[in-house]
């Protein structure tokens, strides 16, 4: 293990390990136990941040959808499911949720089966304000980097995510800790 921080806790645990277990595969350690750490605190935040005005994750997700499909801000649910992180079930439960809070329309699209979800003005609103909190606060979470290291985490990150999505045969994020969210 390259020069292990002393009062690391995570780079404790590997040593624990290589003490206990000589050989024991530690590499990974470093890397996605601060990963999980990081989503797991990223994740709390966020959560935070958006109870604080009344929303979820779930509810950012889907108007969030809307609001970067651009004009008219109408997508199917078809269209949701295949851009958001979750099953058709749980699109629909948003969408009925949302619709309850006046923040999306329903519709049935002209000669189809197909479902047109639309954003409303109150749910242009709310997700402008959410989106502007949620990344204000998490470029402010990131702050201590310089934009150097951003730039290169951001990179590495990217290479990390591909290797493991080819190494796992998943091309799709899904939340921390499962593989479908409602």
């Amino acid at each position: 293990m390259a020069e292990a921080h002393k009062d690391d806790p995570i780079d404790a645990i590997a040593r624990a390990w290589l003490r206990e277990r000589p050989g024991t595969p530690v590499e990974g350690i470093g890397v996605v136990t601060r990963l999980w750490a990081l989503a797991k605190l990223f994740g709390d935040d966020r959560r935070q941040v958006l109870a604080a005005d009344g929303a979820d994750t779930a509810t950012l997700d889907l108007l969030g959808v809307l609001r970067r499909s651009g004009p008219p801000y109408r997508l199917t649910t078809r269209e949701l499911t295949e851009r958001t992180l979750v099953t058709a079930g749980a699109v629909s439960q948003r969408v009925a949720r949302a619709e309850l809070q006046g923040l999306v329309t329903r519709a049935g699209a002209a000669g189809s089966r197909a479902v047109m979800v639309s954003l409303t003005p109150a749910g242009h609103k709310l997700v402008d304000r959410l989106v502007d909190r949620v990344l204000g606060r998490e470029a402010e979470l990131i702050s201590g980097l310089t934009a150097e290291q951003r730039e290169r985490l951001t990179e590495l990150l990217r290479l990390l995510l591909a290797d493991v999505q080819g190494r796992v045969g998943e091309q799709r994020a899904t939340h921390v800790g499962s593989t479908q969210n409602p």
